[in-house]
Formats: structure tokens, C-alpha cells, sequence
């Protein structure tokens, strides 16, 4: 028995189990795998406020002072740097629209600048290529996933919320419109309140109660490079990669480019959804079709074990990166820090980010089943988000109501239909 279960021990689901912990609820925590064994591990560790949508800036300026100070909090080494955010602009369209979003900045007093070319080796020293500018946030910051996440669950766990690792859920009851228990393949637990914090796999979960979220699954590359005097503690992105240097002097790096989406059963079956943004954003989309849209078939068969245990059957998956964007973001590494020594690629990974059709997070009650509620669908912003996140829902959970507003991000918004276009500048 739990007052809370919260499924999914990525960096959400441990903020949620910490601050919940914090203030005595009894939260359990259930992970089909490991801690941070998804996204929370693979992302590229920047936290950032600018270029969002505007709903988003108010929870990131929030999600920034929690960053601040949570070392000292959680009492751990997280590789927090307080370096900031640039983003470059190599023609005068990106810039436009760079000063269109400083507007959006102003409105909230945060302290984004547009930097012209002149200004940008202050905040890169050594910088190549030909820039017209950039977008400068000096409070954005990044961290080291896995240390972040690790210590989160750790200090969930030090004030008293139980994570059992290798557990996944098998169902979710209900009585009387609300929910009743969380059914696992080790038992059942009984509760009132159910978070699903579980990141590209959420919608699989919501539809065992017929909840239709929209999601889609994009493969997101990652790599590091070998050690590195010091540049610069600023992250930032260009438009063919983006990069951060590490404590270590290693430098985590991501292609720009086209997004890898592995075209899978649930691409189909949520395409009215995903289409018209498709459609206007089709030059930033690859389509692969391969191994996961046959096994996305196979597990829908009748009697197959997928489609009695769809939680289960791809535990462990590991997607594969993209080779040829790590080249290329290496090459454009080394094009735009000239001075560098030779490097080489220690290591690549891969993930899945979900993503939603207006890249806004989905979070809160859901109608008409009481208990249930969302944190998830954060499209790529979940680890800047996490720690935010977890602590407006153990505010709605504990005083009926967060102390942002999170409207903009309720699951209703699709069936009513209010989904725009997805806003983010970077």
C-alpha cells in the first residue's frame, strides 16, 4: 500500500518521489529497468530557458533556482555549471527570429541578449566559422544526467519513498472512476494516486485505461569526445551541433540536422495527430523503417506476449546512434574550436525522447479518472524540467493545486483540440 506510486524512476519520477518523501506522503517508486536506464542517462545534460515556449518560461526560470542550489540540497556532485546558453546564428533569418523571442525573454525579466559577431568569442574563446550573431542566457546552466537523477533517487529514498527497480507495471486498477491499485509483476499496490512519469513509454500505460496521449518516439544521438584543455563552460548549440564541455574537459556533443524517428506501430496509429506539423516541418524529420516497426507488428498479434505484458517485452532496448551524425558533429566540432587538439570519440549512445504534437509537456489530472496523473511529454526538456516537474505534482497531489500553472499542459488540451504549433526557437 502507497498513498502514491509514481511509475518511472527517470529524473521526473525521482523529483516527484523526492519532494513527495519531503513532506511524508508515503510514494513508491516502480521502474521496469534502472534508475535513470532511459532517457534521464542519454540526454545531453543542458538546462536551459531560452527559446521555449512561453508557457514553458516560468516553470525553466523556476527549474534554474531549484538547479542552483540542488547540490547542496541533495548534498552531491552533480556537475552542476552555471556557464550559460548560446545559441549561434549563421544567417539573418535565425537572427530574426532570435529577436523575435528576446520579446518573449523581456516579458519575464529573463536575462537573454542577442550577441553579434564581434561579441562572441568573450563568451567562446577561439570560436570559428561565420556567425551573424547569437542568443546568449547567461543564468542556463547543465549538469551531468546520470549523477543528477542518481541523487534524486537517493535522497527520494534517504527521506523515505521505496524504489523497486526491475518492476514494471502490468495494469492499473480503477473503481468508481478513480484509481485503486497499480498492478505490477511482483504484486499489487494499493493507492489513491498514480503518477505516470514514464517518459517515451507513457502512452503504452495510458492506453491500458483507453487514454489516448499522442507521442511519438525521437531518436536522439549523443557522443563524447576525449579529454580537452578548458574553453568554455557556456553549452552551446549551432546548427550542426551542439556541445558542452564537461568537468573532465570531455565534450558531450549532438548533431543538428534531422531528427531520427523509427517508424513504429504507434507512428500509425497516432498520425492524425502528428501529420500537419509533418507536413510543415517534413525537412526536419528521417524516417527509418526497419527492425522496430516489425516488432511494433509482431508484438500486436493476438495471444503474443507483448500484447499480454506491453510493458514488458522491449525492456532493456538499447537504440542504436547514429554514426553518421556523429561524424558530422564531431567534424563541426572541430570546425568551430579550430584550436583543439586532436580529439577522438570516446563513446555514443542513443535514446528515445518523447515528444509531443506541440513539444509541451503533459501535466495533470486527468478527466474523469481520479488519481491519475501526468508528467511526461516533455520532447526533449525533461531533464532541464525534471526537478520542477516533480515538485508541482507533489503540490497538486498534497495541496490541490501547484504553485505554477501548469493549464497550458493538461492532457485535455487534445481532445478540445487546443494544440498549436510546437513554438520552441532552438
Amino acid at each position: 500500500e502507497a498513498d502514491v506510486v509514481v511509475v518511472g524512476a527517470g529524473i521526473v519520477g525521482c523529483a516527484t518521489a523526492y519532494y513527495l518523501a519531503q513532506r511524508g506522503v508515503r510514494a513508491v517508486v516502480v521502474e521496469r529497468g534502472a534508475v535513470l536506464g532511459e532517457q534521464s542517462r542519454k540526454n545531453w545534460g543542458f538546462v536551459r530557458q531560452q527559446g521555449r515556449d512561453p508557457h514553458e518560461v516560468p516553470l525553466m526560470m523556476e527549474a534554474n533556482r531549484i538547479w542552483r542550489g540542488l547540490e547542496q540540497e541533495l548534498g552531491a556532485d552533480i556537475e552542476w555549471v552555471q556557464g550559460g546558453n548560446l545559441a549561434l546564428a549563421a544567417d539573418p533569418a535565425r537572427m530574426a527570429l532570435y529577436e523575435q523571442w528576446l520579446e518573449v525573454a523581456r516579458q519575464f525579466d529573463l536575462d537573454t541578449r542577442l550577441l553579434r559577431a564581434r561579441d562572441l568569442p568573450a563568451v567562446v574563446p577561439g570560436l570559428g566559422g561565420e556567425w551573424v550573431g547569437g542568443m546568449h542566457t547567461p543564468s542556463d546552466g547543465h549538469a551531468d544526467p546520470g549523477k543528477a537523477t542518481d541523487a534524486l533517487a537517493r535522497a527520494a529514498a534517504a527521506h523515505g519513498a521505496a524504489v523497486h527497480l526491475g518492476c514494471a507495471v502490468e495494469g492499473v486498477a480503477t473503481r468508481n472512476g478513480a484509481v485503486s491499485a497499480v498492478i505490477t509483476e511482483r504484486g499489487e499496490i494499493r493507492t489513491s494516486w498514480l503518477v505516470c512519469a514514464a517518459g517515451a513509454w507513457s502512452s503504452r500505460l495510458a492506453r491500458t485505461l483507453r487514454l489516448a496521449l499522442p507521442q511519438r518516439w525521437v531518436r536522439g544521438t549523443v557522443a563524447r569526445t576525449t579529454p580537452a584543455p578548458a574553453v568554455t563552460s557556456c553549452a552551446v548549440w549551432g546548427p550542426g551541433v551542439a556541445f558542452r564541455q564537461r568537468k573532465d574537459g570531455c565534450f558531450n556533443i549532438a548533431a543538428g540536422g534531422a531528427l531520427d524517428h523509427d517508424v513504429t506501430l504507434d507512428s500509425l496509429r497516432q498520425i492524425r495527430f502528428f501529420l500537419p506539423n509533418y507536413w510543415k516541418n517534413k525537412a526536419l524529420f528521417r524516417f527509418h523503417v526497419g527492425l522496430p516497426l516489425v516488432q511494433s507488428l509482431m508484438a500486436a498479434l493476438p495471444g503474443s506476449s507483448a500484447r499480454r505484458h506491453p510493458l514488458i517485452w522491449d525492456r532493456g532496448v538499447e537504440p542504436r546512434p547514429n554514426p553518421a551524425k556523429v561524424q558530422r558533429s564531431f567534424a563541426e566540432l572541430q570546425r568551430l574550436l579550430p584550436s583543439l587538439p586532436r580529439l577522438g570519440i570516446a563513446e555514443s549512445w542513443a535514446g528515445y525522447i518523447d515528444a509531443t504534437p506541440d513539444l509541451a509537456p503533459v501535466l495533470g489530472e486527468v478527466p474523469g479518472l481520479r488519481g491519475f496523473v501526468f508528467a511526461t511529454g516533455f520532447s526533449g526538456h525533461g531533464f532541464a524540467m525534471g526537478p520542477v516537474a516533480g515538485r508541482l505534482v507533489s503540490e497538486l497531489i498534497v495541496d490541490g493545486k501547484p504553485s505554477l500553472d501548469i493549464a497550458p499542459f493538461r492532457f485535455s488540451r487534445f481532445a478540445e483540440k487546443a494544440v498549436g504549433k510546437p513554438r520552441n526557437v532552438l
